[in-house]
């Protein structure tokens, strides 16, 4: 009788284990011969060789089918160890598998120009309006790559700027004070990665989440690296956050023209930048729409309504400056004439 132990790496126990451990039971009685003992994410087999040798085999491929999709059934269980392939769950279409075993897709013929600009771009602009899918879009394609290890980490980054409240007296920590504004990062995240896996690869830098401001000076290698809400960055900003770009990285930016939360007086960085690099080699622009909203209903609705209004507005004020402009020229013809 001999001793192995096998350490599952790729992914969360828990969700290999199964809830109340039913996986680790029925794999248990698959193999009567053996005796299986799991302790976090290390296995400890005793028994006869030959059949440990099976056993570890399917293993390695039942944590590949977990890695993948995020779950593992009891019939996959069984028809993996019983020698079967197990019933295909993957269509073209899936980016990611969601932590409920969930296909994420793109969703929208936008959404998928934008996972066919980033297979054959380097850097990406997906600009449109709240709803639409650009990050969550953007971010399962990071979670993609990470797990296909075409890449050694993923970089998450906004600006943080103030809409109306006022960072200074927000409480605790600079760190308190900025995760707020990187929660819808975090919501994503979490749809996607294990728990225990996510707060694993955050501890070890894997994926790293971080303010604008503390890109400065860095080159970002082997990573795919997003930047989220970009229309809120300054022309220096977004041009420091797009130098930092190093060997086998990609970088994809978000944002929605239409959401500025900067003074008057500055030029959203997202704006400039689509007009001063839209010509250039290996950079591709995705832009979204109304019709790529995924969220509730009325959130269409909502932004035909805003729509609706600005341009209403808009013609307030041309109407109004066009007034002035005619009282202007009426008093220089009054003024002329005295």
């Amino acid at each position: 009788m001999i001793e192995r132990l096998i350490v599952l790496e790729e992914i969360d126990p828990v969700v290999f284990y199964g809830i109340n451990n039913t996986n680790l039971q029925l794999i248990k009685a698959l193999y009567p011969k053996l005796r299986i003992v799991a302790r976090g994410n290390v296995i400890k087999v005793l028994g006869d060789e030959k059949e440990m040798t099976a056993f570890e085999e399917h293993i390695v491929k039942l944590e590949k089918h977990c890695h993948e999709y995020n779950s593992l059934k009891e019939d996959v269980i069984v028809d993996i160890i019983k020698g079967n392939a197990p019933q295909a769950e993957k269509s073209g279409d899936v980016i990611v598998f969601s932590t409920t075993g969930k296909p994420i897709i793109p969703r929208s013929e936008n959404q998928k120009k934008l996972v066919e600009g980033f297979a054959k771009n380097d850097m990406i602009f997906a600009v449109g309006p709240a709803g639409s899918g650009k990050t969550y879009t953007a971010i399962a394609l990071a979670v993609r790559a990470l797990k296909n290890k075409e890449i050694k980490k993923i970089i998450l980054s906004r600006p943080a700027v103030e809409a109306g409240e006022k960072l200074g007296f927000l409480p605790g920590d600079m760190k308190e004070k900025i995760d707020p504004y990187l929660q819808p990062l975090y919501d994503a995240l979490q749809d996607m990665i294990p728990a225990a896996k996510l707060k694993e690869y955050m501890e070890q830098n894997v994926i790293q989440i971080a303010p604008l401001a503390f890109m400065r000076g860095r080159t970002l290698n082997d990573a795919v690296v997003i930047l989220d809400e970009a229309q809120n960055t300054t022309s220096q900003q977004i041009k420091m956050f797009l130098t930092r770009m190093g060997i086998n990285t990609k970088m994809i930016v978000t944002g929605d023209i239409t959401q500025i939360d900067l003074p008057p007086s500055q030029t959203s960085g997202l704006v400039q930048s689509i007009r001063i690099l839209k010509h250039v080699k290996g950079i591709a622009f995705i832009e979204l729409n109304k019709k790529d909203i995924v969220r509730h209903k009325l959130v269409e609705r909502i932004v035909d309504a805003y729509e609706k209004f600005d341009k209403e507005i808009k013609a307030e004020r041309e109407q109004r400056k066009a007034e002035q402009e005619t009282l202007k020229n009426q008093s220089t013809q009054i003024l002329k004439t005295l």
